[in-house]
């Protein structure tokens, strides 16, 4: 085959070419063909791989590692580069790099006979009978499994997602329950964020097998995803008084303790397994991360930048740095902040990384630079993002059908009247944790978090394997009965009651519950609903240069914000006809203007009376988890207000596709 043919096909239909040729022997030819595809893409991961084995068995083993080297830069999670750096190890008799290259390999992949057979070996020839026992269970373990899912379960720890799950669900479909096919397909559920999916699959197979740790593990993992971290809770305690010094289970329950609002815990709970290992940058992270949510500004300033010294590129460490939108970074950080960019081996870095210099040089002032880090770390988000805009657009068009007059007319007095939530709705990057700060300030009132469990309510509604095109919600609203909406709204109340102290009223600032105030209406007839709400072209570049932790997916492109920011408006103009008076608008401009004005005007609708401390909000201590922590805690300032303006030359295609919205979004 001449180079202008390997040129033409696709280097996918090349590479089972290059398997047929190693195994048939013929090094010469194998690594030819992997150097011609490599001529095509240099990144290639199996090409690479490929012509590592050919270098070995042709004995030019110094031309093996160089191409693994090159393997590793490019691909450093790819656990069988690491295994055949090990046999090359082995072919030089150099047995402890063989060891720690096999040990690499497992460590990302255990479904590797290979490695772990050698392990066992090398351990045995240097007199480890520990090490080796140990890798001979795991090759005893392995051989117990179908050979399907050990092969299914070594493509997913590489990331062949595709190929993996091809290959469990045909397993499956033709074996039925096995226990570790079940958990390797959740695996892939939660690889993919299909957490739903993969929730389901570990509650049956610890239905099939209660006492299978490791399944368990993966379940409460899952539910610290879902925010069910009360659940999540439950699972882990036994796992604990089985494992008590079990680092991965211990960190799964400083999660959670987390997630339920016991920062000052999740704190003590981190701190303690950094004794064990104080250069973990993970655990420097999360340990900022709830320091910030308790207030302390100086201690997270410390942690993140211990992250950050612990592990190069980690790129979630300076996000979270300009994240604090009050810090600045010096001179110093920003070059290691560029430096850490042009070496960034991962998309995950490469954007928070984008994200945080965007933040960095607009803070100097240098907005042509700083718009150019923005957009390039949304095309990175939004590349590797699922967001289809259209379904939530189906979603409001069937939310304006469903939910007419005579629909809420029909179920006048249905659901459970308590008066305790508070629902703070809207766009994020609107003004809703200023509002929520305001109303946490009151001595009658619980501030929360940005609670999931209408979601979740939603979620049990529109099924399992929902038709995301035709989906059950919102027209399942129709078949309800008022039994259903009372113990929706029940089930809500006694959810939620894990994140209260007692006060009477508590919020809940999930933003995304707009899309939702006629079931919120027909469960909690009583609670009080807020819609913060933000001019559009602030609102929206707010949130284009914002990263989130999780969510919002729909924030990574100027198309899909601008959609969303309209669907929103035409979505909340409807529940003003069908529910006239049933939300407050509280617009983020007014409350600058005139803030005690405002205020009086919030606690009005909730039936509070005024309280000097809400117009004092910044002096409120509590703790308070979204992007604007550090910006409740100072007073009222306009500087929010036109910051967008700096970046106007670049924001031309917003305005045009925000259309009529940049004069509606009052009426």
């Amino acid at each position: 085959m001449t180079d202008a043919e390997v040129t033409a096909a696709p280097i996918a239909s090349e590479l089972p070419r290059v398997r047929a040729l190693l195994r048939e022997q013929r090094w010469p030819q194998a690594l030819e063909l992997c150097e011609a595809l490599l001529a095509q893409d240099p990144d290639q991961r199996e090409a690479l791989l490929f012509a590592a084995i050919a270098q070995r068995f042709l004995g030019n083993i110094p031309a093996a590692l160089e191409t693994l080297a090159r393997l590793e830069q490019r691909h450093p999670r790819f656990s069988r580069l690491y295994e055949e750096r090990g046999n090359c190890f082995v072919f030089l008799k150099q047995a402890p790099q063989a060891i720690e290259a096999f040990r690499s390999a497992v460590n990302l992949n255990e479904a590797l006979p290979s490695s772990w057979r050698s392990l066992a070996i090398l351990h045995r020839m240097t007199g480890d009978k520990a090490g080796a026992d140990a890798a001979a269970r795991q090759v005893d373990t392995l051989q117990s499994l179908p050979r399907e899912v050990v092969t299914a379960m070594g493509l997913f720890a590489d990331g062949d997602l595709d190929l993996a799950e091809k290959m469990v669900r045909a397993y499956l479909l033709q074996h039925g329950h096995h226990i570790e096919a079940m958990r390797l397909l959740a695996g892939i559920g939660s690889a993919r964020k299909i957490y739903d999916d993969a929730e389901l699959l570990l509650a049956a197979v610890l239905q099939i097998a209660p006492d299978y740790r490791p399944a368990r593990q993966d379940y409460a993992a899952v539910l610290v995803e879902v925010h069910k971290y009360r659940e999540a809770r439950a699972q882990l305690e036994p796992l604990l008084a089985a494992e008590p010094d079990n680092r991965r289970f211990k960190m799964l329950y400083a999660a959670a303790a987390a997630g339920l609002g016991e920062h000052e815990r999740a704190v003590a709970l981190y701190r303690a397994l950094l004794r064990q290992e104080p250069d973990d940058a993970e655990i420097h992270l999360s340990i900022a991360h709830a320091q910030k949510t308790l207030g302390r500004r100086e201690e997270s300033i410390e942690s993140y930048r211990r992250a950050a010294s612990c592990r190069p590129n980690f790129g979630d460490a300076y996000w979270s740095l300009a994240n604090l939108k009050t810090y600045r970074f010096s001179d110093a950080e920003l070059e290691r902040l560029r430096a850490a960019e042009a070496t960034a081996a991962s998309d995950v870095d490469h954007y928070h990384l984008c994200f945080a210099l965007g933040k960095a040089l607009e803070d100097r002032g240098e907005f042509a630079e700083a718009f150019g880090w923005y957009s390039r770390g949304n095309a990175l988000k939004h590349a590797e993002s699922n967001y289809r805009p259209e379904i939530i657009e189906n979603n409001t068009r069937q939310q304006i059908a469903v939910c007419t007059p005579d629909f809420f007319a029909a179920r006048t007095g249905w659901g459970l009247d308590s008066p305790d939530p508070i629902f703070i709705v809207g766009l994020p990057r609107s003004g809703s944790t200023l509002l929520e700060q305001i109303l946490a300030s009151h001595s009658l009132v619980e501030g929360t978090q940005e609670l999931s469990n209408v979601q979740q309510i939603v979620q049990n509604m529109l099924g399992r394997d929902p038709d995301l095109d035709q989906p059950r919600y919102p027209r399942v609203l129709a078949e309800m009965s008022a039994e259903d909406f009372r113990t929706r709204g029940a089930q809500y109340l006694e959810e939620t009651r894990v994140y209260r102290s007692g006060k009477p009223l508590f919020i809940d600032k999930m933003p995304n519950n707009f899309r939702h105030i006629g079931l919120i209406h027909l469960m909690l007839p009583n609670a009080r609903i807020i819609d913060a709400r933000r001019e559009p072209m602030a609102c929206c570049f707010s949130n284009l240069k914002q990263l989130f932790a999780r969510g919002q997916e729909f924030t990574y492109s100027i198309e899909d914000i601008a959609r969303y920011y309209r669907t929103y408006l035409e979505l909340m103009r409807h529940w003003d006809r069908v529910l006239p008076g049933r939300v407050l608008r509280v617009q983020y401009e007014d409350v600058v203007q005139d803030l005690e004005g405002n205020v009086r005007r919030i606690l009005a609708f909730c039936g509070l009376e005024f309280e000097p401390a809400c117009i004092e909000f910044h002096k409120t201590a509590r703790s308070v988890r979204t992007a604007s922590s550090e910006q409740v805690r100072q007073p009222l300032n306009r500087e929010g207000l036109d910051q967008w303006k700096h970046f106007e030359p670049w924001l031309g295609p917003l305005q045009d596709a925000l259309g009529d919205a940049l004069h509606d979004y009052r009426a």
